[in-house]
């Protein structure tokens, strides 16, 4: 999946906390956001889909510092809870799309994401054929909604401008590898 559906896949678990605790907002946004980047840092360290992507220990610490915002709320325990939770969800996520190939819509790998504990490769689902397929910009935009209303200002914009790249990602991404040279 293309990262802004990441993003906007933690800003709708942020989104709830806007709702609910308005002074906590900002924090859980860019925790959200933070969160939803950080397991694709490593398309340019170490190994894809395997140094950065933790989908069980991402989330087991998302679950632990919910718990401790929940108890002892305070912009740092939202914005941590929050980062921990998209980074899982992201990391568990792509397990449901392509394998880590430069063309997916090949289907040439059978690596998915890496499960730490199991020190196995998990196998693409291909519920989004790839990223920027135009299914995963239908999800990106339905995941976006509820941000773009419980956010505003300099979220909100965020939220837009990662629906337009996204729009235009799905455009082009076919032809990105041929760009590339590869």
């Amino acid at each position: 999946m293309m990262v802004t559906t990441h993003v906007a896949a933690g800003l709708l678990l942020a989104a709830p906390v806007a709702v609910v605790a308005p002074a906590f907002a900002l924090p859980a946004a860019v925790g959200a956001v933070l969160g939803g980047i950080l397991p694709d840092v490593d398309l340019f360290v170490g190994v894809h889909r395997k140094t950065l992507h933790f989908p069980i220990y991402y989330s087991l610490a998302g679950a632990v510092t919910a718990v401790v915002a929940v108890l002892y709320p305070g912009p740092f325990a939202v914005g941590a809870a929050l980062f921990f939770l998209a980074a899982g969800l992201h990391s568990a996520s792509d397990w449901l799309g392509a394998g880590d190939e430069l063309r997916p819509w090949k289907r040439t790998s059978q690596r998915a994401v890496y499960l730490h504990p199991r020190r196995t490769w998990l196998r693409p689902r291909y519920l989004i054929r790839y990223d920027g397929a135009p299914e995963d910009f239908a999800l990106t935009l339905v995941l976006a909604v509820p941000a773009a209303v419980a956010f505003d200002g300099l979220i909100r914009a965020l939220v837009v401008g990662g629906v337009l790249v996204a729009f235009g990602y799905t455009l082009v991404r076919k032809r990105v590898p041929e760009w590339l040279g590869i």
